[in-house]
């Protein structure tokens, strides 16, 4: 609490807001860059190039409501004067790290929806992908340890 004024920060919501809005903006940095830009892949590939197409409305569309929510609700913590910005810092990082490792693990790996590439060797591009995950995951730790002390 900041005596001064009475007011009081969030540090949990600071962080899991700005988490959510680290993983929409990576969906969009992945929809924007490698589905569109480059048409590496779509996010269902397993299907028609029209259900691929539809496939990538539908991450564009959660990524859209995830970056209104988000900034609705950061708009709200800098409303109330509530938020931390070392916590917020740490959760942009843990969901920017968070959907990329989740994407290259769970996406390409284990359902198979898509992978980076076709017709490629995918093993630089998969320790590329999964490992600018981890390392964005483990700026967000060490962050999060940091703005708790």
């Amino acid at each position: 609490m900041d005596k001064s004024s009475g007011l009081q920060h969030r540090p949990g919501r600071s962080l899991w807001v700005c988490a959510l809005l680290g993983a929409a903006g990576m969906a969009a940095v992945d929809e924007i860059v490698f589905h569109q830009i480059l048409a590496w892949h779509h996010f269902y590939d397993r299907s028609t190039p029209s259900v691929g197409l539809i496939s990538d409305g539908l991450l564009h569309t959660a990524e859209l409501v995830g970056l209104v929510a988000g900034f609705a609700l950061f708009a709200d913590l800098l409303r109330r004067r509530a938020l931390s910005t070392a916590h917020a810092w740490a959760g942009l990082f843990l969901g920017l790290g968070g959907f990329q490792l989740f994407d290259g693990i769970v996406d390409h790996k284990l359902l198979r929806v898509h992978q980076i590439r076709y017709g490629v060797d995918l093993l630089p591009y998969d320790l590329a992908w999964n490992g600018a995950g981890l390392l964005l995951l483990a700026v967000g730790a060490v962050l999060t340890v940091r703005a708790r002390r």
